[in-house]
């Protein structure tokens, strides 16, 4: 009879729970997943609950195998040359793998009172936090949304089409990823919404009531709600193991932690190369499973394989009745073409509703989950990585 081995799951999100799920095809493997939460947090959902029109979370019962063990605690270090981790509350849990799928955040806006006077809406409780202050609020009141991104955008959308007043600041151009045309469409909704957009603007400052641009405007804000910027915990670094600038867990290809083969890493927290890919639910579930396989790979003493992935559209939605659906390249630019208005909403909401499918279908058939290839995009950019690195210092 084979050993038995135990894997631990740092986080139950989107790669957490791909990860998890795949790791059950073999019956002696035993996943324990550790999330902070009791129910699955479909973040790209927040921007609903912050507008009222959907609650932002799904059962575990709905997406994660019966097999695998959920623990709802938060994990303080890591402990690599121990294989163990240190929870809040459980105390001390051994692994004989580990998969760090701990997600991201918005950073600590480095903005003169934005800490104190401005809501962010990456984690459920933020977003429920906000919605309660929104409720507070009368519907007149100004409110500002400071980031051009999908979430920006998607926000501010949202609380527009409620009849709220609007401001969308966006440091540089509104929704960066998308196609010169698309853009063009998605002025023409936040025009039809009565959304004051403002590109190439950067925040100085936030007080209770205003909001300060680096262009000398003060813009009258009751509820400032900040999207902008990108964070990730910092559990890797503090717990001694190798990180990128912005803390992800950097690892290889196969997304094996630098440090440690035991460790894999998947999701927004992971730099592969120090190279790491574009921040989606969809790039999450999908790294999830390549990381699941290569731990699989390792424990029947194979050669795990390089990450081959591309990103194929980004999609944002403009309230409940509209959407834009935008196709990209391989190498992460956006194609002239796209969808928009009720077809781009019904694709949009198409790729939300997949990515909880996928995860299910992974609990019920694991490594039944397929996705888009690379094939030359991300070799060309690591071998334009290394030459850049070969150059010598002038």
């Amino acid at each position: 009879m084979n050993e038995n081995i135990d894997v631990v799951v740092i986080g139950g999100g989107y790669a957490g729970v791909m990860a998890a799920n795949r790791l059950t095809q073999r019956e002696d493997v035993t996943v324990t997943v550790l999330n902070p939460r009791r129910v699955f947090v479909p973040r790209l959902r927040l921007h609903q609950l912050v507008g009222g029109t959907h609650d932002a979370v799904v059962d575990y019962q709905d997406v994660l195998a019966e097999s695998v063990r959920l623990v709802v605690d938060n994990v303080t270090r890591i402990d690599a040359a121990g294989r163990s981790v240190t929870t809040a509350e459980s105390g001390t849990i051994g692994y004989d793998y580990l998969v760090y799928a701990v997600g991201s955040t918005v950073a600590g806006p480095p903005v003169p009172g934005a800490a104190e006077f401005s809501h962010p809406v990456a984690t459920l409780e933020a977003a429920q936090q906000l919605r309660s202050t929104l409720f507070d609020t009368p519907m007149t009141a100004a409110v500002t949304v400071v980031g051009g991104g999908p979430t920006g955008i998607e926000t501010a959308a949202e609380l527009a089409e409620q009849g709220r007043a609007v401001t969308l600041v966006c440091g540089s151009v509104l929704g960066p990823y998308l196609h010169p045309k698309a853009r063009r469409t998605a002025r023409k909704y936040f025009a039809g919404l009565g959304v004051t957009v403002i590109e190439g603007a950067e925040v100085t400052a936030v007080t209770r009531d205003t909001v300060e641009l680096d262009d000398g405007r003060t813009l009258p804000s009751a509820v400032t709600i900040w999207t902008a910027g990108f964070g990730v915990p910092d559990l890797a670094g503090h717990s001694g193991l190798s990180t990128d600038a912005a803390g992800r867990l950097l690892t290889d290809e196969t997304l094996t932690s630098v440090d440690d083969e035991r460790i894999v890493a998947a999701g927004d927290s992971s730099a592969p190369s120090d190279l790491p890919f574009r921040m989606s639910a969809y790039t999450a579930y999908c790294l999830g499973a390549h990381a699941a396989d290569t731990l699989l790979h390792r424990i029947a003493g194979e050669q795990p394989t390089p990450i081959d992935m591309s990103f194929p559209a980004m999609c944002h939605s403009f309230g409940r009745d509209a959407g834009i659906y935008q196709l990209g390249h391989k190498d992460e630019t956006a194609m002239r073409v796209f969808f928009s208005g009720f077809l781009g909403k019904k694709l949009k909401e198409f790729a939300c509703n997949a990515g909880i499918e996928h995860l299910a279908n992974e609990a019920r058939k694991p490594g039944s989950h397929h996705w888009f290839k690379d094939g030359k995009h991300r070799p060309q950019l690591l071998r334009a990585q290394r030459d850049k690195a070969a150059e010598p210092a002038v």
